[in-house]
């Protein structure tokens, strides 16, 4: 008889979401992180009266009851609006675009005039577009695009918008309203308490063990339980044997300041491509506690390689084609189920990742 019924590897969303429900079933369940902290990449730490989203912002929203109804059972959210400001050369822009943008650009005031402008502009591109750049232009025009787009998506993916691909950018929000609340989403907020402290509800009576890497101690951590759950990247579990994964990944460089407001919002878009970071992010304003202090975070994006951390896929097709090949292999190991963003080389949204794994969950009890 082995001494848990799950061994779960990862502590963020996923991992979290998949203990619980296991527990709520009378499942005994161990969960392991190599990090020294639980929660993955939603952890925030508590300093100065500031919770601190440590590996960059994370703001909830959903318009699913369901995964509402679900992290309500673990935390009170705060009523947070995601309403970012883009920085391009001196000059501020509302985000997403919205009649506040149009007339900080062209000094409009009516959705006519707006959409005449984007209209004429989006003629430039007569033809099916080749490349992201032509993909954005066809959908916002050059001024939105040059000032808005492009540096911002360059740094991001670290190459030309004329080198990438269409597809990355299905569609870009055009609103002729005065709303810039960014995400469109019934449900929005932050955990009040900090992100920590709701995954810590989340595994109240699983136990933990930190800064455990289960590649490294495979053999003895399978044999403590009948099923494993992994989170982490699928290559890595099979050795690379067939090659790594793509990923972009991130650099922050964080900064205390004695003053309590360093930009007056939670999130600053740099959209020219010569300030080297993508954002600023003021952490205080997605919880204000009062604090007489603030800390900002710049956010570097960075070219992935084996031993950084991974945080975007690149899902393009020649990654499409390995992880189907590795998801093949995945389907073949016994009592391993493979979730989550990593597990499944997949870019989620924090709703997204609860609804995967309650759905997971749910076809795992059907199963039984």
């Amino acid at each position: 008889m082995k001494k848990y019924d799950v061994l779960i590897v990862g502590s963020g969303l996923y991992g979290a979401v998949m203990a619980r429900q296991l527990m709520d079933d009378g499942k005994k369940v161990l969960v392991i992180d190599k990090r020294n902290h639980i929660a993955g990449n939603i952890y925030t730490r508590f300093e100065d009266g500031i919770h601190v989203h440590q590996y960059g912002a994370h703001i909830f929203h959903t318009n699913s009851d369901k995964v509402w109804d679900y992290v309500n059972r673990f935390a009170k959210f705060n009523r947070f609006t995601n309403s970012p400001v883009a920085y391009y050369k001196g000059k501020l822009y509302s985000l997403p675009f919205n009649m506040y943008t149009y007339n900080q650009m062209w000094g409009v005031s009516t959705p006519h005039e707006a959409q005449k402008i984007i209209d004429e502009q989006r003629k430039e591109i007569d033809h099916q577009p080749t490349n992201l750049e032509e993909q954005a232009i066809s959908l916002v025009g050059r001024d939105i695009y040059e000032k808005l787009v492009k540096g911002y998506t360059e740094k991001q993916w670290g190459r030309d918008c004329t080198e990438l691909p269409a597809f990355i950018i299905k569609r870009l929000p055009v609103r002729m309203t005065f709303d810039n609340n960014y995400f469109n989403a019934l449900y929005q907020g932050i955990p009040m308490g900090g992100y920590t402290k709701m995954v810590e509800n989340m595994l109240d009576g699983a136990d933990i063990r930190l800064n455990t890497d289960y590649l490294e101690n495979k053999e003895e951590l399978d044999s403590l339980a009948d099923l494993t759950i992994y989170t982490g990247p699928i290559d890595a579990y099979f050795d690379f044997k067939l090659g790594p994964l793509e990923y972009r990944s991130l650099r922050f460089e964080e900064e205390k300041l004695d003053i309590p407001n360093f930009q007056g919002n939670a999130a600053v878009n740099y959209t020219d491509r010569e300030t080297p970071f993508t954002r600023i992010i003021e952490h205080k304003w997605f919880e204000d506690t009062g604090s007489d202090k603030t800390i900002i975070s710049r956010e570097y994006p960075m070219d992935w390689k084996p031993g950084d951390e991974p945080y975007y896929p690149v899902n393009d097709e020649k990654n499409t084609e390995l992880y189907q090949k590795y998801r093949e292999l995945a389907d073949q190991e016994e009592n391993v189920i493979f979730g989550g963003r990593l597990g499944e080389y997949r870019y989620y949204d924090m709703d997204q990742v609860i609804a995967s794994a309650l759905a997971k969950y749910d076809r795992m009890k059907e199963n039984q």
